[in-house]
């Protein structure tokens, strides 16, 4: 019996992590550097927000729901993550799956259009 429950729970552990769900949300899309550490964000944010997820910064979206999510690329279509970073520091919607691991909760951007 105990070697049924290892061999399960080892099926378990090595299963890949999959999507949780496909979700579309709306938002601003934000440079999570000046988030995190400041809180920065809005209008007054834009070009800061801009430039930051043009060299590369990690870019999220803080959701009308007041939920935040960081946006990760999908390695086999990299364009609509690219789309939704020259909409930093606007509103946007972004859709894709939705993952969560360790507490973090991101999106895999399948989508992104401005508002």
């Amino acid at each position: 019996m105990n070697l049924r429950r290892i061999a399960l729970a080892f099926l378990v552990l090595a299963a890949p992590l999959s999507a949780q769900e496909a979700v579309t949300v709306q938002g601003e899309i934000l440079d999570m550097a000046c988030y995190m550490a400041k809180g920065s964000q809005g209008p007054s944010h834009k070009a800061c927000a801009q430039l930051c997820a043009k060299q590369g910064v990690p870019i999220g979206v803080l959701t009308d729901a007041g939920e935040v999510y960081l946006l990760i690329e999908d390695h086999d279509n990299t364009s609509p993550y690219e789309a939704a970073k020259k909409l930093a520091g606007v509103r946007a919607e972004i859709s894709g799956k939705k993952f969560v691991k360790q507490g973090v909760a991101s999106i895999q951007v399948s989508g992104a259009k401005g508002l």
